[in-house]
């Protein structure tokens, strides 16, 4: 792993003078996997950890064994630390971004930052107050199929958009309890999956704002109300754009899907299509395709070693002395979307 990841951290054209110091705030599974990714880049040094879990905070400092292991938050704001990359459950996520942010400290966070429009505006708000780096893990965008994807869509490559579908079922949903506790998650499959589709979406068509979001959730099967209490594991919903384009999201946990999960980015014009898909049921390996008729053509393939590009992107900026960032504000406009979604 460590050899495929340091092709993503070896070009930084302008490095500091000295890597970005970097504490990390829970170190479960997806915390590992991106301390995994900065393992071997000169820009970053991974100096200290905090878990509530002993044995996550074990493996942890088996991978990073220099760094320090502290009992959590505070301990970690009290150490002299540029960056803090923060991996707890998302009821936390932005209330410790604030915090952070008001020591002087630059933040990268899981999605997603916060459980509502109004609490992601405010931690980016204090962001631009305290002038530090803000980065949120939409890992799905830094793909190469993405990449490609959205440099076919962005070029007019397949002319004028005019519909996209974009699909995440995970057929195992997620395995700690608190993603299916509304008041730790912020929702179900919708927050943590349709996040990554609403921000793809936005991010591929967002020229043009939206104006109408509708949706429908189930929860095992049994439609859900508007502003629902129970937490949905099937959601489908529609965003219509200003220019006419309309996307239709899917996503689910637990779905018998005939495969570990079905994730799939399509962009439909009026000169063909661009589509970004997971390969075998993959949660990794993806292609990028553009059609035209009933021809493909293949822009990407796997091997990629996409997970970590996000973090490393994050902590290369802030090694070379990066402030506030304003393209972080287009994250209000996700979480708008994924608010209307679910009709609050």
């Amino acid at each position: 792993m460590h050899t495929e990841l340091l092709q993503d951290c070896r070009p930084a054209a302008a490095r500091a003078s000295r890597p970005a110091r970097l504490g990390f705030l829970g170190v479960g599974w997806i915390g590992r996997l991106r301390l995994q990714a900065l393992l071997d880049c000169p820009f970053a040094e991974i100096a200290a950890l905090a878990d509530e879990s002993p044995a996550a905070l074990e493996a942890a400092q088996a991978l990073a064994p220099r760094a320090e292991a502290l009992a959590g938050l505070d301990a970690l704001l009290a150490r002299p630390l540029d960056g803090l990359v923060i991996a707890t459950p998302s009821a936390l996520h932005a209330a410790q971004a604030e915090a952070a942010l008001a020591r002087g400290l630059a933040v990268f966070c899981q999605k997603p930052l916060a459980l509502d429009a109004g609490e992601t505006a405010s931690v980016i708000a204090a962001a631009r107050k305290a002038d530090r780096l803000l980065g949120v893990d939409l890992s799905y965008r830094h793909s190469e199929a993405m990449r490609c994807v959205h440099a076919l869509v962005e070029s007019g490559g397949i002319g004028e958009i005019y519909a996209a579908d974009l699909v995440f079922h995970n057929a195992y949903g997620p395995d700690k309890p608190w993603f299916r506790d509304r008041r730790l998650s912020g929702g179900g499959c919708v927050i943590d999956l349709g996040t990554h589709l609403v921000d793809l979406a936005l991010w591929t068509l967002g020229a043009s704002p939206v104006v109408r979001v509708s949706s429908r959730l189930w929860a095992q099967g049994r439609r859900l109300p508007v502003r629902p209490l129970a937490v949905e594991d099937h959601a489908i919903a529609e965003i219509e754009f200003g220019n006419g384009a309309v996307a239709r999201l899917a996503c689910s946990w637990n779905l018998s899907a005939g495969c570990d999960a079905v994730i799939e980015a399509r962009f439909h014009g009026t000169r063909g299509s661009a589509c970004a898909r997971n390969v075998d049921g993959s949660f990794y390996d993806f292609v990028a395709e553009h059609h035209e008729g009933t021809r493909c053509t293949r822009l990407a393939s796997p091997p990629d070693a996409w997970g970590g590009r996000a973090l490393q992107a994050w902590a290369r900026a802030l090694a070379a002395g990066r402030r506030f960032d304003p393209s972080i504000e287009q994250l209000a406009a996700v979480a708008a979307v994924v608010d209307a979604i679910y009709g609050r």
